[in-house]
């Protein structure tokens, strides 16, 4: 199985400098700044798939998915999609639990 060269991605250098600033910044979700590291190295023409899904622990096709993201929807492909369904809740403390006392 031969090693194959990553989709070397043409970043804008606008779009360049916004992954790098979600890199450094502290705040951003680490699943945003991991996509972000992705498509940084991914502009790297020597960048092979494998190797980088190696370091960042990640799967291969998770890294041709990104690319495939990236060139449809630019920058904003790492952030997450909108899911469908109804919103995730969490019900306040001590809801759900049952009041039953019971004698040992």
């Amino acid at each position: 199985m031969g090693r194959r060269r990553a989709c070397v991605l043409e970043l804008l250098e606008q779009d360049r400098a916004y992954l790098e600033s979600l890199v450094r910044d502290g705040r951003t979700q680490q699943r945003v700044v991991r996509r972000a590291r992705i498509l940084l190295a991914l502009s790297d023409p020597e960048t092979i798939v494998q190797e980088l899904a190696e370091k960042l622990e990640q799967a291969r096709h998770t890294i041709w998915h990104l690319c495939r993201r990236y060139q449809e929807r630019g920058t904003e492909a790492v952030f997450d999609a909108p899911r469908s369904g109804r919103p995730w809740t969490i019900p306040p403390s001590g809801a759900g639990r049952p009041r039953t006392i019971g004698l040992l």
